[in-house]
């Protein structure tokens, strides 16, 4: 070695110039020929899985094939259009094996059970086989058939397209079983997403991305969590019936009703000395888990609140997973102040960064008129409105009470109109025979005067909707104070009406709450412009988390939940996104 390195030294010009490039060329020139020929392999191992990838998908022609064993893809547009942008490029594999975002994906896919979906909906158990086959192949250093590894990146992408939807636009599309339901969506190129994800090796975050934002689905998909560690621990116990439990009462349904409100996370689970007693810790649990099922909190376990204990934890799970895909559904963010009503839980809020600024009883519609399910903004206030009676109510309800006693329109402060073209003639109701008016041949249209008998009380407020649904005022204040609230044709009536309207003009310094009352007492009509619009969000959720934590359950009074159960089992994985929309006026 020595001798070599003098030698070396030794060596000027010409041979030492040569030796240098001998031993360049020795020791790049099999590495660069290994490297030629290995993209001359690779090159011809990706031109014949494109080729197979072009003809798998041309031939399919947009239905959704089978391509290994009995899965058939879910997207086959979106998938066409990923690969055709792509030179049919395969998206998930190398030479002798997936590459890394693949096994990223099959985490998420695992994951997906998280937001209340199912991963066997991904073709999870194929790619699953197809990796363990690649793995022994790999040890054994034995070739893939290459239509397998066709079937690997086809799923694959399949599996990131149709989850992407999922989140985006859930399992169901909710027009499609409900008349009374409309959504907005926003429009994603999930093709075109999938291709940024595999670029920057993104491929989890990206799909998170299709999550809402909001915090109250962040919310619920911890109260998931909770409720199957709940279950996976056996649920709660069964409290046996019996007669109604109270303050004072002793014996071992105390026992079963005080490890049922633990296991709920309603009572705090510390050790008393009278275990069997109903003690005041034990009532304040009853009405903190009454307040989260819509029961009246009195404290006394009676048949609702019993019912509403012995309901199994894996019925409420699947309850919160239901109303998950409801947040699929719906537009991903509500804005920073907003209008919310949920028609389950009978109640309207005002959201304004998150926070709840203003909650009111409310009274939606009755089940053969439910309240719909759609969004709006508040653009005006109707101070002292004119209701102008839907036909469907005119003749439904009012012809009847009419027929029996003809003063009920003037003791209702009900004018009558003839319908003549584009004018309607006022007219005497005396005038008109009652008796032989129908469906079929009713030609009058009602309209309730302003004032304290006004069916709109003395506040409307307006959002243009497909529905023709309003929020306003009542003056049957008594309904407030039951429970379940569902009277209605449609609308929302609520109870803090001047409240809503003093929030919505506040910034107008001429609509002081004492300038909004003087101008109800003139009990003349008045519109009021809103200085800012504001969203109004119509929601039906039979489960959510509050701002505290607390769990909130409802029941379903429009069979909603079963309906939508029902399709979910189903299992249509990528619904069309038709319009169906039967479109009614409400009071």
């Amino acid at each position: 070695m020595i001798k070599i390195k003098e030698k070396l030294l030794n060596m000027k010009g010409k041979e030492f110039l040569v030796l240098r490039i001998i031993l360049v060329l020795s020791i790049f020139v099999p590495v660069t020929v290994f490297a030629l020929r290995g993209n001359v392999a690779t090159e011809g191992f990706f031109d014949e899985i494109s080729e197979r990838l072009r003809n798998r998908i041309l031939a399919a022609g947009g239905k959704p094939q089978i391509i290994h064993r009995s899965e058939s893809v879910c997207r086959p547009a979106d998938l066409r259009r990923f690969y055709d942008g792509r030179g049919f490029r395969p998206a998930w594999i190398a030479e002798r094996g997936p590459l890394p975002q693949a096994r990223f994906l099959v985490k998420a896919i695992r994951e997906s059970d998280c937001e209340g979906l199912r991963p066997g909906d991904y073709h999870l158990s194929s790619i699953e086989s197809l990796l363990s086959e690649m793995r022994q192949n790999k040890n054994t250093n034995v070739w893939l058939d290459p239509e397998k590894l066709v079937d690997f990146d086809l799923l694959l992408t399949d599996a990131f397209l149709t989850y992407g939807f999922h989140l985006l636009y859930g399992r169901v599309n909710p027009e499609t079983i409900y008349p009374d339901w409309l959504v907005y969506n926003r429009k994603v190129d999930l093709s075109q997403v999938l291709q940024i994800a595999l670029n920057l090796g993104q491929i989890k975050p990206t799909l998170e991305d299709q999550l809402s934002p909001n915090s109250a689905y962040l919310r619920l998909r911890r109260a998931l969590m909770r409720y199957r560690s709940i279950a996976k621990t056996g649920g709660w116990p069964t409290v046996p019936d019996g007669p109604e439990m109270q303050k004072g009462c002793r014996g071992s349904r105390v026992v079963v009703l005080r490890n049922r409100l633990i296991a709920s996370d309603d009572l705090e689970p510390f050790s008393v000395s009278k275990i069997d007693l109903f003690d005041d810790l034990l009532e304040q649990a009853v009405r903190k888990f009454q307040e989260r099922h819509g029961i009246m909190a009195d404290g006394f376990v009676g048949s609702a609140t019993l019912a509403a204990l012995n309901v199994p934890v894996q019925e409420r799970l699947e309850q919160i997973k239901l109303n998950m895909e409801r947040w699929h559904w719906g537009s991903h963010y509500f804005g920073k102040r907003y209008i919310l009503v949920n028609t389950a839980s009978f109640e309207l809020k005002v959201v304004e960064d998150g926070r709840t600024t203003m909650t009111t009883r409310a009274v939606i519609g009755r089940s053969d008129r439910p309240t719909p399910v759609c969004n709006g903004k508040i653009t005006h206030i109707v101070l002292n409105p004119y209701w102008h009676v839907p036909l469907s109510i005119a003749i439904e309800d009012i012809l009847p009470k009419v027929q029996k006693d003809l003063d009920y329109l003037t003791d209702k402060n009900i004018r009558v109109f003839k319908i003549r073209g584009d004018e309607d003639l006022e007219i005497d109701p005396t005038m008109v025979d009652w008796s032989r008016l129908s469906t079929t041949n009713f030609a009058y249209k009602l309209r309730q005067e302003p004032g304290p008998l006004n069916a709109l009380g003395s506040v409307k407020f307006i959002f243009p909707n497909r529905f023709c649904v309003s929020i306003h005022d009542t003056p049957a204040r008594g309904l407030f104070q039951k429970t379940q609230r569902d009277f209605s044709s449609g609308c929302i009536r609520i109870e803090d009406s001047l409240d809503l309207t003093e929030y919505l003009l506040r910034r107008d310094y001429r609509w002081r709450r004492e300038e909004i009352l003087a101008a109800i007492n003139e009990r003349v009509n008045q519109v009021v412009r809103l200085p800012e619009p504001i969203p109004v969000h119509l929601v039906y959720w039979t489960t959510w988390v509050d701002d505290d934590g607390s769990i909130q359950f409802r029941n379903d009074i429009y069979g909603r939940d079963k309906v939508l159960a029902q399709a979910l089992n189903e299992g249509p994985l990528a619904p069309s996104r038709s319009l169906m929309v039967m479109a009614s006026v409400r009071r």
